[in-house]
């Protein structure tokens, strides 16, 4: 199979506003921190700015070496998590950069390889490792978790309400090796009650799986702080969520960060897609950015340890 042409790329969320809050321009340089197949390391590169880009995906990253190949002069891809920040930048010795990027969650791209095991729509293996070299799988966790651990996660990470229900469903069923065979057990564990879902019944499940598989909220956290420490006085922090337990995580570093008076928060509440956004591109509807900035020092500022 060819690689995919400029219409069939991934397309990125609230590129407008990031460009808005990052401002690229020649001379400055950017971290975006979740490259994927490119999207929004295309608008920066476009701009005239440099990029560094990371992924934990190889498979993202060989998209993103097609796509950003007319700006090879100006970028720089990287295969690693970006909770290893630091290490992964070290060996580059950049200067503090201008701007860091994090476009959260699982990408269409991902979402839309059955084989990935990301989501329910094609039947594919129980997988959901954004790194496919990643130690455990989402069916190493459904098939051999005790049903109270189960429960936690579904409820920790999926606000399921009816994860103690599913988590017995599943622990009964076992051993589970596909996508549709969870989906379908998930709808009959919820039985009556899934006609009250919004969604399908099974997209909280999945989701809770797949944030377990690769710790998305304890990277998260690890990141954030390590990007603070990469940040250029003047430098911006973009970050793109998609449920609201990111956001919360977001929420409060920025908020916590803006208390020491060396950070500003520059969304005093999250950034959404538009209508038309969101017309062309449904799956922008749950994104939400935040941002904020180092401050320049100055007057009455401590500089950063």
């Amino acid at each position: 199979m060819g690689e995919p042409g400029p219409a069939r790329w991934h397309e990125p969320v609230l590129v407008a506003e990031v460009l808005h809050f990052l401002d690229p321009a020649p001379g400055k340089l950017f971290v975006d921190a979740t490259v994927g197949t490119g999207g929004h390391a295309q608008a920066l590169l476009s701009r005239g700015a440099r990029v560094i880009g990371i992924d934990q995906d190889p498979l993202a990253l060989e998209r993103a070496r097609t796509r950003l190949a007319p700006f090879s002069g100006q970028v720089q891809l990287l295969h690693g998590n970006f909770r290893d920040l630091p290490d992964l930048l070290l060996p580059l010795s950049p200067p503090r950069v201008d701007g860091i990027l994090f476009d959260l969650g699982a990408s269409s791209f991902q979402l839309d390889s059955p084989e990935r095991g990301f989501s329910f729509m094609g039947d594919g293996p129980l997988d959901m490792r954004m790194d496919p070299g990643g130690p455990a799988t989402a069916a190493d966790l459904v098939n051999h978790l005790p049903e109270a651990e189960l429960t936690r996660i579904l409820w920790e990470y999926g606000e399921e309400r009816h994860a103690r229900r599913i988590a017995r469903a599943i622990v009964r069923a076992r051993p589970l090796r596909t996508t549709t065979e969870l989906a379908h057990l998930v709808a009959r564990a919820v039985g009556d009650k899934s006609r009250r879902y919004r969604i399908h019944p099974a997209t909280r499940t999945f989701q809770a799986l797949r944030i377990a598989v690769n710790d998305e909220l304890g990277a998260l956290r690890a990141a954030l702080p390590s990007a603070l420490g990469l940040l250029a006085p003047g430098g911006t922090l973009c970050v793109i969520s998609f449920h609201s337990l990111e956001d919360r995580i977001v929420k409060r570093f920025v908020r916590e960060e803006a208390l020491t008076g060396r950070f500003e928060a520059l969304t005093k509440k999250p950034i959404t897609p538009t209508v038309e956004e969101i017309a062309r591109n449904p799956r922008a509807r749950s994104a939400k950015l935040r941002a904020g900035r180092v401050r320049e020092v100055g007057p009455g500022l401590a500089t950063c340890p």
